[in-house]
C-alpha cells in the first residue's frame, strides 16, 4: 500500500493499473482459444439420456421454426386490425415492423406505458425503459419507482400470469416480439401527436389485435398461401410437418396431440371415447392430466422440450417431476457474439477492472478518489458498449449489466438443459450425460480450474 503524497499516490494507482491491464491483454489469447460452440447443450441440472425412455415435442418454434417474415405479417395484421376494427389512427400505417427493437422476456407496466428489463431480483436495468421508441431518462424512472426496484406484488406471479391488481406483463414467447413492437409504436404515436390516451386500453386493444391474428386464423391462412417464404409451418401441424419432414412424419411420433377427441386426416373430429392413445392418430381437446393417466408416463423418464419456459415446461418440471429442454433460439447468436474478439477483449478488461475497483475503493484520500472515479466512469462505459452489442435498447436476452434477467431465473428452474434448436441433440449420444458448471458461489473460493484472475466472463 502506498501511503507517500497524492502525487505518488496516483502515481502508484495508475501502474496497478497498467500493471492489471497488461495482465490481461497477455490472458486474451487463452481466452481466445476457448470459444464457445453455439451448438453446445447447457445443462441447469444433472441429466443423463441413458435415463430417457419418452422425448416429447412442442411444435411452434421447438419442432417449427418461422423466418422473421412471419413478425412482419402479425405486426402488419394486428396493427390493420387496430385501425380498421378499434377506430385508430390512419398514421400508423407509417410504422413498419422493426425486427430488432424489443428482445424477448421484457416486461411492461400496463399503467405507465413502459417497457423494460428487469433482473432476477426484481432491479431495473436503468437505460433499458422505454415509453413508445424513445428512452426514459434514468432520474425519471427512479423517481417514478421511487428507485429501481419493482415489488413483487405488482408483477406476475410465479408462473408468469397476472391477476387482478397486478400491472406487469411479461412477454416470454416468441411470438409477442410483434406484439411488444406494436405496443412501442402506438405509444410513440400518441405521444407524438399529443393524443391524450389511457395505457390500460391500448394495452387491452394491442392484446385483442395481436390475439385476433391468431384466433381468426387470419396469419395461418397467410403462411399457407405462401409456405415457401416463411421457411417454416402452417399452424395446421399436419401441413406444416409435412411441408418440414414429408408425408409420412407421422411415423416418427408414439402420440400427437393438437390439445382428447380422435382427429381423422381431413381434420373432422370423432366423438368414440378415448380409452388408449394409438400410434399414429392426432389427438385434440384433451389436457395434460388425462394424457398423463392414458399414457402412465410420468416422473423422470420423460424428457420434453418447449420454446415458452412458462406454459411449455413450468407445470411438467414442477407438479409432474418431467426432465425438460428449452429451445432459445436466441442463444446461437448471443453465443456467437460472445465469441467475437470484441466482446472477449472488453469482457475481460471490464472484470478486472472491478476486481482493481474492489480492491482500491479502500482509498479514501482526494487524489485516489479522483482516480477510482474515473475507472467507475469507464466502467460504465464499458458495460453500456457491452449491452449495445447485443441489443442497443435492452442488451442481452440473459444478462443485465452483471445479474441474471428476470428471463435468466426462470429458465434456469424450469429448464434442465436448454440449447438454441434441437438439432444440437445430434452431438450427443443417448448415453451422454449433461453436467452443469460448477462455478463458486460468493463465500467459497475460486479454486476449479476455469476460472481465472478475470472471473467468468458473464455476458
Amino acid at each position: 500500500m502506498c501511503t507517500g503524497s497524492s502525487e505518488d499516490k496516483t502515481s502508484w494507482l495508475w501502474s496497478i493499473y497498467n500493471e492489471t491491464k497488461q495482465q490481461t491483454q497477455d490472458l486474451i489469447p487463452v481466452i481466445s482459444n476457448n470459444f464457445v460452440n453455439p451448438d453446445t447443450i447447457f445443462a441447469n441440472n444433472q441429466m443423463s439420456l441413458q435415463d430417457i425412455e419418452i422425448y416429447g415435442f412442442d411444435y411452434d418454434y421447438t419442432l417449427a421454426f418461422y423466418s422473421s417474415h412471419l413478425h412482419t405479417l402479425i405486426f402488419n395484421i394486428a396493427r390493420d386490425i387496430l385501425i380498421d376494427e378499434h377506430r385508430y389512427p390512419e398514421g400508423l400505417k407509417e410504422y413498419d415492423y422493426m425486427p430488432n427493437f424489443v428482445i424477448r422476456g421484457l416486461h411492461y407496466d400496463v399503467q405507465k406505458a413502459l417497457l423494460m428489463k428487469i433482473d432476477a431480483f426484481h432491479y431495473i436495468q436503468l437505460g433499458t425503459v422505454y415509453r413508445g421508441l424513445n428512452p426514459v431518462p434514468e432520474k425519471e424512472v427512479i423517481a417514478m419507482y421511487e428507485g429501481s426496484h419493482v415489488p413483487l406484488e405488482i408483477m406476475s406471479d410465479f408462473y408468469g400470469k397476472s391477476s387482478h391488481g397486478h400491472t406487469m406483463k411479461q412477454f416470454m414467447d416468441i411470438f409477442s416480439l410483434p406484439e411488444m413492437t406494436l405496443l412501442s409504436c402506438v405509444n410513440d404515436y400518441f405521444m407524438k401527436h399529443n393524443i391524450d390516451y389511457e395505457p390500460v386500453h391500448l394495452y387491452k386493444d394491442v392484446k385483442e389485435a395481436i390475439g385476433d391474428v391468431h384466433v381468426r386464423g387470419i396469419m395461418y391462412r397467410a403462411v399457407e398461401a405462401d409456405i415457401g417464404n416463411f421457411q417454416s409451418s402452417y399452424l395446421d401441424i399436419d401441413r406444416g410437418m409435412n411441408y418440414i419432414v414429408g408425408k409420412d412424419w407421422r411415423d416418427l411420433f408414439d402420440v400427437v396431440i393438437v390439445p382428447f377427441r380422435r382427429v381423422t386426416d381431413k381434420g373432422v373430429l370423432l366423438w368414440d371415447r378415448i380409452h388408449h392413445l394409438e400410434k399414429g392418430q392426432i389427438y385434440k381437446q384433451g389436457n395434460l392430466y388425462e394424457f398423463l393417466r392414458l399414457t402412465g408416463w410420468r416422473g423422470s423418464k420423460v424428457l420434453y422440450f418447449g420454446d415458452h419456459i412458462y406454459s411449455d415446461l413450468a407445470d411438467l418440471t414442477l407438479k409432474h417431476g418431467w426432465r425438460t429442454g428449452a429451445i432459445i433460439p436466441e442463444l446461437r447468436k448471443e453465443i456467437k457474439i460472445m465469441n467475437t474478439e470484441e466482446y472477449v477483449h472488453t469482457m475481460t478488461w471490464l472484470q478486472a477492472l472491478t476486481g482493481l475497483l474492489e480492491q482500491m475503493q479502500v482509498h479514501w484520500d482526494p487524489a485516489s478518489q479522483t482516480v477510482i472515479q474515473q475507472w467507475i466512469n469507464e466502467r460504465e462505459e464499458m458495460r453500456l458498449r457491452t449491452k449495445d452489442i447485443f441489443n442497443a435498447q435492452f442488451g442481452s436476452l440473459f444478462r443485465t449489466y452483471h445479474n441474471p434477467t428476470y428471463f435468466s431465473r426462470r429458465l434456469s428452474r424450469f429448464a434442465d438443459i436448454y440449447m438454441p434448436s434441437l438439432s444440437c441433440l445430434l452431438n450427443y449420444d443417448l448415453q451422454h450425460t449433461f453436467y452443469p458448471r460448477r462455478t463458486p458461489l460468493q463465500h467459497e473460493s475460486p479454486i476449479w480450474p476455469e476460472q481465472t484472475s478475470t472471473g467468468d466472463l458473464s455476458f
